[in-house]
């Protein structure tokens, strides 16, 4: 393998291309944005918008390095017909009969894990004292009522439509807020790959005209979305330390109601082997887990259904009356201040509903409202009534609630459920957390890392080697640090009721701007559902000082990680966007037929060297920029140039007939290569060479020139006559010699950056330097590997 080095950068004397803009879209792909306006359907300026070009917020410099203002010449002549295609944009995947039945059935054994274990301790952790039977009523009342309005209202009902092409979560809706709304920047290389759906101003209200007008104009708004979107990523993460400690310590300390004299030690021990255990399956993937982890599930809330029922008649069925919504407020008044801290112990019977919105992308929104309405949410409220049948007679029995109330002769098979459906409760957050880091690195919030489709079927089904193990490590050292479900409850919950909280703004938004439903009607829901998140999140916060400190301050730490790399990642498109341009910006044709580079490079003449070379890109739809480097610095071409260009897409695998898209480019026997892959599909080969070879060839037996001023015999000469000169040189070429191009971009600060920004962008590089893919994990011949590196300044 060759390394070739380049130091300085090109200093063109004309600036960048032009863009065209229609309809608010980019010409370019999405290189950058060339003037405040955007477009009407007949592709005017609208007033109404004044904004930028939703492919990007980003700004090319308007002036160049001498200070005056940047021409912006035409773009070229590249022929790319097959570079954008409809199916580039991730499809939501639709499920009906058994397929959807399946689902639903593996949604139970992964989402409700968590939310169908708070049985265990919510009314220990709400309690500190055997209650009255009055207050019990009032528990109960809000449990009932909270467990309709924030998970069957608000996240079945409603949260659940606002996915972004099937993947769920507060991350998701902010995505999909972007797809609508100008508030974010993009990868000029992968702007083309999401697909944009701006309503136009016309098409809202006048009231959502003006709100859209002013988010989008507002820095502080823009910034305080990112800030929702990645905060609730990383709070639900850190709830995925606490999650599976909590959850499986509470089970296993029903041992005590067996054995009162076990160990604190003996408990610490078992709960650690049983978190090892969990982490160790992940690698099988959903599917294959829930083989195991949805009959414990099912008959665990069929065991607490089943318990309740009994309760219910052997003890007090009057405490139906907690339907009543009036004894919860009753209770609150009552009690005061302390019944508003007691919410802190209430909230525990909803936390996991997070876990349920991230985890749609595994799933299906139909999947998951067909589980949640016809079994879970039934087993659910009559576990919580029947506890509080069981308690009204025994108060003292709310201490460990579920194993005191189980039925004579239960025990001992209701603490191995227990015990098991503990272990699969984590699972939800597990899900989630590899969900949510996925969609991260999608949008170039988190450095790539490697993922792992598990499922042919179902294409949101993931896992994540370094998260998993990163997060048993994790969870062992909580559950051991933290030690009993009391103090773990204290970290827990906040981070549950801040990320609720952002989904009520992100998802009312989404209303507004998506579904374009006038602010006035949103209005007011959202204003009942935020102060139900306001009212449990105030009481949430005075647990910081009692142990929500670390959830709060592990999820700002990973937060401001996400937006330094996002940070970083735009610095660096800024400073690549100044070679993202067509061929025809850099090379021409001189009148002797001689290849030189344009005017604005002072036209030097071009070498031709023998070879094939191909040059490597990402997602990228222009000039890649090792092409550019390679051709300016060494003013010098292969014979036969191929722009290598990798487009992943989310499926299992592409068609074969699909797989390939050839275009001519304005550069005489240059071509691009646009390459559509599944995640299970094998690119990068030995053979490599061969195949984009034998692509060409093909491509170029089935175009035809378009001649014009000439019969059909002269157009099918003429036609014939270029096609074997163009196949003669391909096939000399690819004979001589193969050569694989590719760059290592190097990146330095800015002399005069200061200090601040110097840091942030110092730790950016060191990350990003240590993160990305190394040229020795390709396969193909290191002998006919050749790496050009050259700097940009950011």
């Amino acid at each position: 393998m060759a390394t070739i080095r380049i130091a300085d950068v090109p200093h063109p004397k004309e600036e960048h291309p032009r863009t065209n803009l229609q309809d608010g879209v980019s010409s370019s792909g999405g290189d950058g944005i060339y003037g405040r306006q955007s477009f009407s359907r007949s592709g005017t300026a609208d007033p109404l918008d004044d904004i930028y070009n939703i492919r990007s917020r980003s700004k090319p410099p308007s002036t160049n390095r001498r200070g005056s203002r940047m021409t912006i010449p035409d773009r070229g002549e590249d022929d790319d017909p097959g570079l954008r295609t409809p199916g580039d944009f991730k499809q939501k995947q639709v499920f009906k009969g058994k397929l959807l039945l399946w689902l639903a059935y593996q949604s139970i054994g992964v989402i409700y894990g968590d939310i169908g274990t708070s049985p265990l301790y919510v009314y220990s952790s709400t309690f500190s004292s055997a209650p009255s039977r009055q207050d019990l009523i009032g528990v109960l009342s809000i449990i009932i009522w909270s467990l309709f309005m924030m998970v069957t209202v608000k996240y079945v009902t409603v949260i659940l439509h606002a996915d972004n092409d099937g993947e769920g979560g507060t991350f998701s809706t902010y995505s999909l807020l972007s797809r609508y709304m100008n508030i974010t920047n993009r990868d000029p290389r992968e702007a083309s790959l999401i697909r944009l759906q701006r309503h136009f101003s016309g098409d809202l209200e006048h009231a959502g005209q003006h709100v859209r007008r002013r988010l989008e104009s507002s820095r502080f708004a823009r910034g305080l979305l990112k800030l929702m979107g990645v905060l609730a990523v990383t709070m639900v993460i850190s709830d995925g330390l606490l999650t599976p400690a909590q959850s499986v310590l509470g089970a296993v300390q029903g041992i005590e109601v067996v054995h009162p004299n076990i160990s604190k030690g003996t408990i610490i021990g078992v709960t650690d082997a049983i978190l090892v255990i969990l982490f160790i399956v992940q690698p099988l993937g959903i599917t294959k887990i829930t083989f195991a982890f949805a009959p414990i599930v099912i008959i665990w809330l069929g065991f607490n259904a089943s318990f309740g029922i009994y309760n219910l008649v052997k003890y007090d069925a009057s405490v139906f009356k907690a339907f009543n919504p009036g004894y919860g407020f009753e209770f609150l008044v009552r009690n005061g201040e302390q019944g508003w801290k007691m919410l802190g112990g209430i909230l525990l019977a909803f936390t996991g509903v997070e876990a349920l919105f991230a985890d749609l992308g595994a799933f299906s929104r139909r999947a998951i409202q067909l589980s949640w309405l016809c079994y879970t949410f039934p087993c659910l409220l009559l576990a919580y009534i029947g506890q509080a049948a069981y308690i009204s007679v025994h108060p003292e029995a709310y201490s460990n609630p579920f194993f005191n109330a189980a039925p004579p002769g239960t025990i001992y098979p209701a603490l191995v459920v227990a015990i098991l459906a503990a272990i699969v409760a984590s699972q939800a957050i597990i899900t989630a957390t590899f969900q949510l880091l996925a969609q991260a690195m999608k949008l170039s919030y988190f450095p790539q890392i490697k993922v792992i489709h598990t499922s042919r079927i179902f294409h949101g089904q993931l896992y994540i080697p370094v998260a998993n193990w990163l997060l048993m490590i994790g969870t062992i050292l909580v559950a051991s640090i933290y030690n009993n479900t009391t103090s773990l409850g204290n970290a827990y919950g906040v981070c549950v009721m801040f990320v609720t909280s952002f989904d009520t703004c992100m998802v009312s938004l989404a209303a507004m701007f998506v579904w374009r439903i006038s602010p006035f009607k949103v209005i007011l829901p959202w204003l009942i559902i935020a102060c139900l998140d306001g009212t449990y999140l105030s009481s949430a916060l005075t647990k910081v000082p009692t142990g929500a400190w670390f959830t709060i301050t592990l999820a700002s730490v990973l937060a401001s990680f996400l937006l330094l790399w996002r940070f970083g990642k735009e610095q660096q498109w800024f400073a690549e966007a100044e070679d993202r341009f067509p061929t025809s910006y850099f090379v021409t044709t001189g009148p002797d037929g001689q290849m030189r580079l344009t005017d604005r490079f002072d036209g030097v003449p071009l070498s031709t060297t023998r070879g094939f070379g191909i040059f490597f890109d990402k997602a990228g739809e222009t000039t890649p920029i090792v092409f550019s480097q390679f051709a300016l610095k060494l003013a010098a071409m292969p014979e036969v140039i191929v722009f290598f260009h990798l487009r992943p897409l989310e499926t299992p695998s592409v068609a074969p007939e699909n797989r390939h898209a050839v275009s001519r480019l304005a550069i005489p026997n240059c071509y691009r290569l646009v390459v559509r892959y599944g995640y299970n599909d094998e690119i990068i080969t030995p053979n490599l060479a061969s195949v984009i070879a034998e692509q060409i060839r093909r491509y170029l037996a089935n175009s035809t020139d378009h001649v014009t001023d000439a019969s059909p015999t002269e157009k099918k000469r003429a036609s014939e006559e270029r096609y074997g000169d163009e196949l003669a040189t391909l096939d000399t070429a690819y004979a001589h010699n193969v050569l694989y191009i590719m760059g290592k971009e190097q990146m330095k600060i800015k002399e005069g950056t200061n200090y601040a920004r110097a840091v942030l962008l110092w730790i950016f590089l060191w990350i990003r330097d240590n993160t990305r893919n190394k040229m020795a994990n390709l396969r193909i011949p290191t002998d006919k590997m050749i790496e050009v590196g050259f700097l940009k300044e950011i």
